[in-house]
C-alpha cells in the first residue's frame, strides 16, 4: 500500500512539475520572442549610435518608390528617430557581386551624410571579398563621413576607375559593386530627401 502512495505522490509531483514548466514557459514566450527581436534589431542597427535614436526603425518600414537603381536595387528602408525629429535613414541596398547578391544596410543622416554601411548577406569569395561580411568592417567604414557630392560625383570609384576609393585586396568587382551601390543609395536619398525624412508624400 505504501508503494502505491509513493508512486501516486511522485506521480502527482511530476504531473505539477510538468504543469508548472508548461505554463511558464507559455508565460515567458512573449517576453522571450520580444527580447530575441530586440537583439536582431541591435545587430542590425549598429550602424548607428545606441543613443542616437529612441523609435523602433525596423518597425516602421518606408515605402520606397522607384526602388531599381542604376547599379542596385533597394528591397527595404526605414526611419531613425528621435523625439519624433528623423535623425537617419537606413536603406536596404542589393547588388551583384562576384559570386552572388550582397545585401548592405546603408545609414545617411537627415543632411545626406553617410553614417555607416554594414553588409547583411553575402557570399563572396572567402579569402577575397568575402570580408566585406565582417563587422565591424575597415573597409566600408572608409565611407562614413561621405555624400553625394563628397567627393565629386565623377570620384564615386575605385582608383583603378580613376576613383578615389581604394579596393579590397584581390576583391575588384565586389570592391566596386558595394561602392556603386553605396553612391545608388546618396543619390536616391538626395532625391527622395523629403519623403524619406517623413516631410512630404
Amino acid at each position: 500500500m505504501n508503494r502505491t502512495i509513493s508512486a501516486l505522490v511522485l506521480l502527482l509531483l511530476a504531473g505539477v512539475g510538468v504543469s508548472a514548466t508548461y505554463w511558464l514557459q507559455r508565460a515567458s514566450a512573449p517576453q522571450i520572442a520580444a527580447e530575441q527581436r530586440m537583439a536582431e534589431s541591435r545587430k542590425m542597427l549598429d550602424v548607428l549610435a545606441v543613443d542616437s535614436y529612441d523609435n523602433q526603425p525596423l518597425e516602421q518600414p518606408l515605402t520606397l518608390a522607384e526602388a531599381v537603381l542604376r547599379n542596385s536595387t533597394l528591397i527595404g528602408g526605414y526611419r531613425a528617430t528621435r523625439k519624433t525629429q528623423t535623425v537617419a535613414v537606413l536603406l536596404r541596398s542589393v547588388t551583384e557581386g562576384y559570386a552572388g547578391n550582397i545585401e548592405l544596410l546603408i545609414a545617411i543622416d537627415a543632411h545626406g551624410t553617410l553614417l555607416g554601411v554594414k553588409t547583411l548577406r553575402q557570399n563572396e569569395t572567402p579569402a577575397l571579398g568575402g570580408p566585406i561580411g565582417d563587422w565591424p568592417n575597415r573597409w566600408l567604414a572608409v565611407f562614413s563621413g561621405k555624400s553625394r557630392d563628397d567627393p565629386p560625383d565623377a570620384e564615386w570609384a575605385l582608383k583603378k576607375d580613376q576613383g578615389q576609393f581604394d579596393q579590397m585586396a584581390g576583391a575588384t568587382v565586389t570592391s566596386r559593386a558595394a561602392v556603386n551601390a553605396i553612391r545608388d543609395a546618396l543619390r536616391y536619398f538626395d532625391q527622395h530627401r523629403t519623403v524619406l525624412l517623413g516631410g512630404g508624400s
